[in-house]
């Protein structure tokens, strides 16, 4: 498949592995991210479908047992339907479509009516979720051989053959346990066989039930065991504890602009956190160029150069490419920058700035300003909206004069991802981070307008979460529209603001900002410094996400 571009008028049989996005391959997220139609199953998570294109038609088809479900044939249907209108068609199965995925009875299908189609192979749960819990299904004395079976119907299986497999593989066989277990017991496995049951594994929701086979009936008797990975064999006793890193079993929202890749989901995600990305600004040009053309046009009556974000460095110098100029035309002219992230877009460009704050916030830029204000002309290309106003006044008060000049504007998107409301609904998020005060703004929007203007409701979805800020002025903003605010970062950046949450999650002291919280006075604690910010939660378990309605 072309990775640049894939082709029209295809269905793509798509393995969505075991969950989050670490178990996705990187063909499947190609395929996801240009897909014009989606036909996905109930045990796809949520989060993957932030990777859609915002035009991408979305269609649930799920099966589970004992539920009503979609019918293959209807499924048939739709593939062929829209791979004849000539869209890309991504069928999204969880795990590997090839295994109990019924991906034969589709590409059946779409053979019979010519549909052009391709299998992207996904990381099956009978492999991955094993290997998560430190299981080795093979291994030189114990186990030479392992079996992937169905406990769908248990009675069709030839158990006189699987009982003399070192190591079974059981899907589908949460609702079945019980005979499963019979069928083994009366085909000569031993009682004392270990045995394990892993339900949504490799996801925070995991619960782990550790047996053998004569008590596990017992053991969950009670217990919703669906989806479950079941393991049978002396490998089961030979697990190893895999290192948990800080955020294992944390869910973090990471609310970011649209166009950005995420590099922050990054951070978290190599300290262990599962990441949902809910955009909550767009990026776009100012409503209009004068101001910023009329400085580029006078350009050496300016002193300095303020930049305060990636935002308004690329913007800033797109226009003056669209003038036919670059970098050569701010020679005497220099440069001041708040915070690394700015600094390295500049670097883009080819320039260095000649002068950052220590602290990286924008109040810290006239503090430690390295020659006189006065009377220096200073050009601020910044957000439509406005905003630094402290900046602007302090060195206006010393004698500066400051130009201010919108470079561009950032919008809010027009509705909430489904995936974050129901996530927030079924108290399955743990942190919300914002990285600047308008992300705090669009939030707020965005969840008000999700619930219908319920602000009791708005406030019980947050009352388990953790808010975490970047800085003192998106804390602010937190304190302002979601009535407190949890953590903020020691130093002002996304790997400060990672930071946070690791020490947080270890339950370590962490630096809170002044005014963490509501009014209500701190209740004192011998062990944290700041005894109003929320520790960690222990994660409320959950029996899936239910279907449409």
């Amino acid at each position: 498949m072309d990775q640049q571009t894939i082709p029209s008028g295809c269905v793509y049989l798509v393995g969505a592995g075991i969950g989050p996005l670490d178990y996705l391959t990187l063909q499947a997220l190609h395929c996801l991210e240009q897909a014009e139609v989606l036909v996905y199953d109930d045990l796809v998570e949520p989060s993957l479908l932030q990777y859609l294109p915002p035009d991408c038609e979305q269609i649930w088809v799920g099966k589970r047992g004992g539920r009503p479900s979609t019918p293959q044939a209807r499924i048939n249907q739709l593939l062929i339907h829209h791979c004849q209108q000539g869209k890309r068609v991504v069928r999204l199965k969880s795990g590997d479509p090839l295994v109990f995925g019924r991906a034969n009875a589709e590409i059946q299908a779409l053979s019979e009516a010519d549909c052009p189609f391709q299998v992207i192979p996904g990381l099956s749960s009978a492999l991955a979720v094993p290997g998560l819990a430190g299981i080795p299904l093979t291994e030189k004395n114990l186990s030479r051989s392992f079996a992937v079976l169905t406990g769908h119907d248990p009675a069709s299986l030839d158990w006189s053959a699987l009982a003399g497999i070192d190591t079974l593989v059981i899907l589908m066989g949460g609702q079945t346990l019980a005979p499963l277990v019979t069928h083994l017991l009366q085909s000569g496995r031993s009682p004392e066989d270990p045995m394990v049951i892993i339900r949504h594994g490799g996801r925070p929701s995991q619960q782990t039930w550790w047996g053998t086979l004569a008590d596990m009936v017992e053991k969950t008797r009670g217990q919703s065991l669906s989806p479950a990975v079941i393991v049978l064999g002396p490998v089961v006793n030979q697990r190893f504890m895999p290192p948990q890193r800080p955020l294992s079993n944390k869910t973090i929202v990471v609310t970011r602009s649209a166009e950005q890749s995420s590099q922050f989901s990054q951070l978290l995600q190599a300290q262990g956190a599962q990441v949902l990305e809910l955009p909550a600004l767009v990026i776009q040009p100012p409503s209009s160029w004068q101001g910023l053309d009329q400085a580029l046009a006078h350009l050496t009556t300016f002193d300095w150069l303020i930049l305060t974000s990636a935002n308004g460095v690329n913007f800033f110098f797109q226009r003056l490419e669209d003038h036919g100029q670059d970098s050569r035309a701010l020679q005497g002219l220099k440069i001041a920058v708040v915070g690394q992230k700015t600094a390295q877009a500049l670097k883009a460009y080819g320039l260095r700035p000649d002068f950052i704050p220590p602290q990286f916030i924008a109040d810290d830029l006239v503090s430690h300003f390295p020659e006189p204000i006065a009377d220096q002309r200073f050009l601020f290309p910044r957000v439509e909206s406005g905003g630094r106003e402290v900046l602007v006044q302090a060195l206006t008060q010393q004698g500066g004069t400051v130009v201010e000049v919108p470079a561009y504007q950032s919008a809010c998107p027009e509705s909430l991802a489904p995936t974050i409301l129901e996530a927030l609904q079924q108290g399955q998020v743990d942190v919300v981070t914002f990285a600047s005060a308008k992300t705090v703004q669009n939030f707020h929007t965005l969840l008000l307008q999700a619930l219908d203007g319920d602000n009791q409701r708005l406030a019980d979805y947050l009352a388990p979460v953790c808010l975490a800020s970047i800085g003192p002025q998106t804390s602010q903003r937190c304190r302002e529209l979601l009535g407190r605010v949890d953590l903020e970062a020691q130093e002002y950046t996304l790997e400060g603001l990672t930071q946070t949450l690791v020490t947080w999650a270890k339950g370590e002291n962490w630096s809170t900002p002044s005014g963490v919280g509501s009014a209500s006075p701190a209740i004192e604690s011998p062990s944290l410094e700041v005894p109003t910010a929320r520790a960690p939660r222990k994660r409320r378990q959950h029996s899936g996400r239910p279907g449409p309605q």
